[in-house]
């Protein structure tokens, strides 16, 4: 016990303080571009079919393995010359996405819904390439054996920066002009940026040279190493396809019953008052504390096993909505439920994103993450999206006790990769 209360001490390491500060950064921007924005949509009498549109503007951050290549290799001159790869376009996509919050709290989504629209889809597209470097600066700056309390300070800071643009945004709205809260919120970017700027650039392997070659050439390679290699050098391990199906379905059986949570809760008579107060405020602590649970094992064994205990915690934890369901309207087993559920929810957050962190190789990191949470978020979008259909024909006790089993082929597939594939989450090395 007394190993475990001293790891407590990695959170404390300037690393992990960036990664968290960064991860308010990254969280600020999505509530901003749909609920938030949706709020402040209904609010001027925008109709819901509108409304429900919007949710599109997400789109690119399913999407950005694709530009992600540019990402690791493009320079920004002067902004690469003076801070390097990482923080130069850091620091340029920051001052672009407050120019973006900005020109979208400016825009009047009744009079002109398409400005409103198209600098929504600015700001998400923004906040999706910010999200690429900042996943690869955390992923370069921290030291393997701290990755699963890097992983675990990037969701708390995410966690927090979403509940500051999501209810604080709100909050400050009912004091304020949509524009002026906007404009605050725009403002809070540079929390970011400064610590950026105070901050070392990782180390990375030396870009190969092209001198030499001519401008077709150079052309052609710098394309191959950029797009292609990245893809190629992650299809040449073994069983790398198994390891994109286990990413798919780690975390199925927790988005499967995820998706049906607040359709369950108001279908048990629950207030929107009793909903937001235990599934948001207990619920994100509950979560937080789940991350520094979920970073501390990974740093205290190997992360397969931290796996698999948080997977086996995570699917069971789908039985107390089951309990919940049973129960019927009961604020006290709501508790209970929405705890277990977002204990063992940020847990494995926590260990899987550590996991997706050590396969990449670190000099295409960028490309590779983001080509893994892309795909992580398939089974999260897609995968979990008959749970309705499920919920309908179950009832909701037989739902619940299906999500449960629904996380069993992760588990599977887990098992088998342990024994057949026991060190591939090592951390990869370059290769050149």
């Amino acid at each position: 016990m007394t190993d475990w209360l001293n790891s407590f001490g990695v959170y404390f390491k300037r690393p992990l303080i960036v990664v968290l500060i960064l991860g308010f950064s990254s969280g600020l921007p999505l509530a901003l571009t749909f609920s938030t924005l949706s709020v402040w949509m209904a609010e001027e009498g925008v109709d819901l079919t509108t409304i429900g549109i919007f949710v599109l503007v997400g789109t690119p951050y399913t999407l950005k393995f694709l530009w992600a290549p540019l990402i690791d290799r493009a320079a920004l001159p002067p902004l690469t010359r003076w801070l390097g790869q990482r923080r130069g376009w850091m620091v340029a996509t920051q001052l672009a996405m407050m120019a973006a919050l900005l020109a979208l709290g400016a825009s009047d989504p009744v009079a002109a819904p398409y400005a409103t629209a198209l600098a929504a889809v600015v700001v998400s597209f923004l906040s999706a390439t910010q999200d690429i470097v900042i996943d690869a600066y955390r992923i370069e700056s921290v030291e393997e054996a701290d990755q699963g309390a890097g992983a675990a300070m990037i969701v708390f800071g995410y966690r927090i920066g979403m509940l500051v643009s999501g209810a604080g945004a709100l909050l400050l709205a009912d004091q304020m002009s949509w524009m002026a809260t906007y404009a605050i919120m725009a403002a809070l970017m540079l929390v970011g940026m400064i610590t950026i700027l105070a901050s070392p650039e990782p180390d990375r392997p030396p870009l190969e040279p092209l001198a030499g070659l001519s401008r077709v050439d150079q052309a052609r390679r710098w394309v191959f190493d950029a797009v292609f290699r990245p893809f190629l050098e992650f299809m040449q391990r073994q069983g790398w396809i198994a390891i994109l199906v286990f990413i798919l379905l780690y975390k199925l059986g927790d988005a499967f019953a995820g998706a049906m949570a607040n359709p369950f809760y108001v279908d048990l008579g629950f207030t929107k008052t009793e909903i937001a107060s235990v599934t948001k405020a207990f619920g994100l602590a509950s979560t937080l504390a789940g991350l520094f649970l979920g970073g501390l094992m990974v740093s205290r064994m190997p992360i397969l096993w931290a796996l698999v205990i948080c997977g086996v915690l995570q699917a069971a934890s789908n039985l107390m909505f089951a309990v919940q369901a049973a129960v019927g309207n009961d604020i006290a087993v709501l508790s209970v439920t929405v705890a277990v559920e977002n204990v063992t929810g940020g847990m494995g957050t926590a260990a899987f994103v550590a996991y997706m962190s050590r396969l990449t190789n670190i000099a295409f990191t960028a490309t590779q993450y983001a080509l893994l949470s892309s795909f992580m978020a398939v089974g999260r979008t897609f995968l979990s999206s008959g749970s309705g259909f499920s919920a309908d024909s179950l009832g909701w006790v037989g739902f619940f006790i299906a999500s449960a089993f629904v996380a069993i082929p992760g588990l599977v597939m887990l098992f088998w990769m342990m024994r057949a594939l026991p060190t591939h989450a090592d951390r990869a090395v370059p290769s050149r």
